[in-house]
């Protein structure tokens, strides 16, 4: 199973979401190191609706996925960018 889908999986138990979007940005950031090309999975960005994020901050709302995706970063997940929001809050996408 890829990382994009373990975190998808991982997501879906946890929070129930009404809308998830797992993207892969690895690609975005090829350059940035002398050794890094851009391919594999270590950039992913998290766009999520959730009613499990009522009366949470936003600050909560990151802790709780980053706290959830911990053994990702462990495996190698390099940089995870989260835009959690709840049912009619408004988002960017």
């Amino acid at each position: 199973m890829s990382l994009q889908s373990r975190i998808e999986t991982k997501l879906k138990a946890a929070f129930a979401p009404e809308r998830l979007i797992v993207i892969n940005e690895s690609h975005l950031h090829a350059g940035h190191q002398p050794d890094f090309h851009g391919t594999g999975e270590t950039h992913m960005r998290v766009r999520i609706v959730s009613s499990a994020f009522i009366g949470m901050s936003r600050v909560a709302r990151h802790r709780a996925i980053n706290e959830l995706l911990k053994p990702e970063f462990d495996a190698g997940l390099h940089a995870l960018a989260v835009e959690p929001a709840v049912p009619g809050e408004t988002t960017r996408w």
